[in-house]
């Protein structure tokens, strides 16, 4: 049986109806909408009583974070789109075999698209947004009430289909929804992101302080605030006197878990220089340790029974951590020891006992104690297990990225450094066949950080970059140079620094893929007919004879069929001959498509007898009425399990 593709976006809403419905069956029913016709709809009495639990509605309080147009929001997260994304084969590297993406046009509008075809399958996202600080750009997203209306809506193209880049602005402070635009401009796009992600999939966001606070809210509520892994203070300047109280030195790198209980601890690099003693006897001389961390720190004063007990020191004495009352029974306030009593027994070669006058532990009788106990710890051992990265970062200033750039001669402000990137992809533990994303993409540094990574940490990590064409200044060193959108200076980035990367590391990197495909969002390859036939005057239908619009090319239709058909944008492709027309064959037999036309039954015998998983062809395509009459006979004959489809 052949089908029609839809050429469309999955209805997110919808489809949380119909996993509502799988759940609860009983509780969907059907109603009247405002102009009394039958439309399905969901009893919340009966949902009520299933879930057993308080619905918060109307004016009763409760803890929620709003804003004017948040409703919108969540409903442009859901909408479906029409829109794909068109191949761009002359500004590529390596486009027939890389597996990296640089994809140009609106984040929303993309993430939406690759929910098809990586929904739960990239590890990493990082971006670095607008920090709306009253300089900075935000998207002005225009949405109307269906999808479809986008482009006559949005500013986004002109009648050509060039963008026109109207939908983004400046949001200045003196703009009364200041918050509001970039709150309504961020939390569709993460909404969306989150389903991108890996069940131990992880999202990295730079942030000022500006939004930090509404960042966080919006974030929590999206991922859920057990699934916040911390806040990051990154040091971007050593030097500064700029601001009025304080002067700016730190940004914020927000970190969240599609699912905390799936996320491994974040492991770091052991300081080496912190080990400064060699054991000199016994059975690990010659190895590094430190002995410098005290058994008891004044922080540890919650409640555990098994971590206040007395030590026993070399002159006999005993001591104890500050305590109300001199016992073994741990009491609020009570200072604890770091290791619970059965460690301490397994352990007590790791004990140094140090002479000290302003020792803070207490004698049995309560007294200054003479001694101060500190633990032993080796070089080796942490080397095995690492170390947990601190939550102030403080090398990775603006300046390293500046200076950087500047090398590469590509001029770009505010670029952060690649070492950061790299630093989140090492202590999240990062994978060799990880993809990792950026869809707030500049200057492409997260394209460089993963390139670099697969050197340094062997592997083949893909990254899919995304990045709204925006104008540069004509009164800026990027447009004196020569690049007209920050795309421009994002794609000849990776181009440099990948030659670089190629020449610094020499034989270690000599497989390493430093090309990259380029895909540019567009409108659909459909014209409207193909989605409300209904709504086409038929004076107009009569002299249609294609539904596909003249100026796409069979590369273009193949994008949105793989968009459609869960295939990867970076999936193999090889083109083919067979009876003199035009074959496309994506991973080998996964798909293959045919998008010429008068297919004879000769063609389609080869093809069927290839066995593909997909065929897709035009509906016009077939030759003849008798080449459609055999057409189904000719599949079952030879490959019935193939999925066939038609646009």
């Amino acid at each position: 049986m052949t089908e029609k593709l839809k050429m469309k976006t999955a209805d997110m809403a919808s489809e949380n109806f119909e996993k509502l419905k799988a759940l609860f069956p009983n509780c969907v029913t059907e109603s009247l909408d405002k102009d009394g016709n039958p439309v399905r709809a969901i009893d919340k009495d009966l949902l009520m009583q299933e879930i057993n639990s308080e619905v918060v509605e109307g004016q009763k309080e409760r803890y929620q974070f709003n804003w004017p147009g948040k409703r919108d929001a969540i409903r442009k997260a859901n909408a479906p789109t029409t829109m794909t994304l068109r191949p761009c084969k002359e500004e590529s590297v390596d486009f027939d075999n890389t597996q990296n993406l640089y994809i140009e046009g609106d984040n929303l509008e993309v993430l939406k698209l690759l929910q098809n075809n990586y929904l739960g399958k990239v590890k990493m996202i990082y971006i670095d947004p607008p920090y709306n600080t009253g300089n900075d750009f935000v998207y002005n997203d225009n949405f109307k009430q269906d999808s479809e209306t986008f482009l006559e809506t949005s500013g986004m193209f002109d009648e050509d289909g060039n963008m026109t880049l109207q939908n983004f602005e400046k949001n200045s402070e003196s703009n009364g929804r200041f918050h509001t635009d970039w709150l309504n401009m961020m939390y569709p796009r993460l909404k969306v992101a989150r389903n991108l992600l890996k069940d131990d999939g992880i999202i990295f966001i730079s942030i000022g302080q500006e939004e930090i606070a509404n960042l966080t809210k919006i974030t929590s509520e999206i991922f859920g605030s057990e699934n916040k892994i911390g806040t990051v203070s990154r040091v971007t300047k050593t030097a500064s006197n700029n601001g009025t109280f304080f002067a700016p030195t730190i940004d914020y790198i927000l970190c969240f878990a599609k699912n905390i209980d799936n996320i491994t601890s974040f492991v770091d690099d052991v300081d080496d220089s912190l080990y400064k003693k060699t054991e000199t006897s016994g059975p690990r001389k010659g190895e590094k340790y430190r002995d410098d961390v005290a058994l008891y720190q004044s922080a540890l004063n919650d409640l555990r029974p098994n971590q206040k007990y007395f030590i026993e020191c070399p002159d006999g004495s005993k001591v104890i951590p500050p305590c109300s009352i001199l016992d073994e029974v741990m009491r609020e306030g009570d200072g604890r020891w770091r290791w619970s009593k059965e460690k301490y027994l397994k352990s007590k070669d790791l004990l140094v006992f140090k002479e000290t006058k302003s020792s803070p532990l207490l004698d049995e009788n309560g007294n200054k104690a003479r001694y101060n106990i500190y633990t032993k710890s080796y070089l080796s051992e942490r080397q095995q297990t690492g170390t947990l990265p601190r939550e102030l970062w403080e090398n990775f200033i603006n300046r390293k990225g500046a200076d950087y750039l500047k090398k590469l001669s590509i001029p770009f402000d505010f670029s952060k450094p690649h070492e950061l990137i790299e630093y989140m992809m090492k202590i999240s533990s990062s994978k060799e066949d990880d993809i990792i994303v950026d869809f707030f993409s500049g200057s492409a540094t997260t394209a460089e950080a993963v390139l670099r990574t697969n050197v340094l940490q062997p592997g083949r990590r893909r990254y899919i970059m995304v990045q709204l064409p925006e104008l540069c200044d004509e009164k800026s060193e990027a447009f004196k140079a020569g690049y007209s959108t920050i795309c421009e200076i994002g794609k000849e980035r990776i181009r440099r620094c990948g030659k670089k990367i190629k020449d610094e590391f020499g034989f270690t990197a000599q497989n390493l893929d430093i090309g990259f495909r380029v895909l540019k969002l567009g409108d659909s390859n459909m014209n409207d007919v193909y989605y409300k036939p209904a709504d086409i005057d038929q004076n107009f239908l009569d002299k249609l004879d294609t539904n596909i619009k003249r100026d796409r090319t069979p590369m273009d239709l193949l994008f949105q069929v793989m968009l459609e058909c869960d295939l990867e944008l970076s999936s193999k492709i090889e083109e083919r001959e067979i009876n003199g027309k035009k074959v496309f064959f994506v991973n080998d037999k996964e798909l293959v498509a045919c998008f010429d036309e008068n297919i004879d039954e000769a063609t389609i015998t080869e093809i069927a007898k290839l066995k593909p998983y997909y065929f897709i062809m035009r509906d016009s395509s077939l030759a003849t009425d008798n080449v459609a009459d055999n057409f189904e006979q000719l599949w079952n004959a030879y490959s019935k399990d193939t999925i066939r489809k038609v646009l």
